[in-house]
């Protein structure tokens, strides 16, 4: 039975990329928390279905942090759902949910992404500017090709291979004109001979640029950074999480918090009564 489950993992990592169009990123963290998680389930043959016990799973892993058991537990359930599926019935002992406190996420400030645009050259501008004033994943930076692109609209595939469209900024628009004129790329917008730039080559890019202004920023940072500041500016959430790709509001709800946290900082500091002496 275990031999059965170990081929039909297999299959459910290829169904994750040619269906559902997950990242490579994304299939390794899966393919990494099942083969761990295997080595500890007890898989037992019921008459009427097949059971995953994880109890020894839960015992090897509970020292870790919440989110990561938590990752952890969401892999296990969905290779479970796509067993359901193709006929393999499977019921799950011990999956109960781990509580994980949910983090606000930490964006750049405008004023840094511009002191780190003033000592980037034309392609590493246009990454980070893209990233910042679309808020696209590092996946789907890599992924951008030229034909999805026209003079006021960028069309994205996100996760799941669903399609949105994105506003170009005529800032936006200006340098990426200029990017193509001087880099002639033939089908990816950002390639090294006529190969895409791959997202490990996309994230050490923008490492390298705001290392300069000492910083260390990540792509999704700058993800971050759009959300709140589209939020911070006025615009419906609603508007926002379709822009960001995002299957449920509840996600970009995250960022409404984070807008609040920003403005009660900036309160802080800008009322006379705020000082050292008072508590505000």
């Amino acid at each position: 039975m275990k031999k059965l489950i170990i081929e039909r993992k297999e299959k459910f990592l290829e169904n994750l990329k040619g269906y559902k169009g997950y990242s490579d990123l994304t299939i390794k963290t899966y393919k990494e928390a099942l083969d761990e998680a295997f080595e500890y389930i007890e898989i037992v043959d019921e008459k009427t279905h097949i059971l995953f016990n994880l109890m020894p799973y839960r015992i090897h892993i509970s020292s870790l942090q919440s989110k990561t058991i938590s990752k952890k537990l969401s892999a296990i359930r969905s290779f479970s759902e796509y067993l359901n599926e193709i006929g393999l019935k499977v019921n799950l002992k011990a999956d109960e949910s781990v509580k994980v406190a949910k983090t606000l996420p930490k964006p750049v400030t405008h004023q840094h992404i511009i002191e780190a645009l003033q000592k980037a050259d034309l392609q590493e501008k246009l990454i980070i500017t893209i990233l910042y004033t679309m808020g696209l994943r590092i996946s789907e930076l890599s992924n951008l090709q030229l034909e999805d692109i026209n003079d006021q609209w960028i069309r994205v595939i996100g996760k799941g291979k669903k399609q949105r469209d994105i506003p170009l900024l005529e800032t936006t628009q200006k340098l990426l004109d200029e990017y193509l004129k001087d880099f002639h790329p033939k089908k990816f917008l950002f390639e090294k001979n006529e190969e895409k730039l791959s997202e490990n080559s996309l994230r050490y890019i923008i490492n390298k640029v705001f290392a300069r202004i000492s910083l260390k920023v990540t792509p999704h940072q700058l993800r971050h950074s759009y959300a709140t500041s589209l939020l911070n500016g006025g615009a419906p959430i609603v508007d926002v999480s379709e822009l960001l790709g995002h299957s449920s509001m509840a996600t970009t709800q995250i960022y409404t918090k984070l807008g609040s946290a920003l403005k009660k900082q900036n309160y802080d500091k800008a009322h006379p009564l705020c000082g050292v002496e008072t508590e505000c």
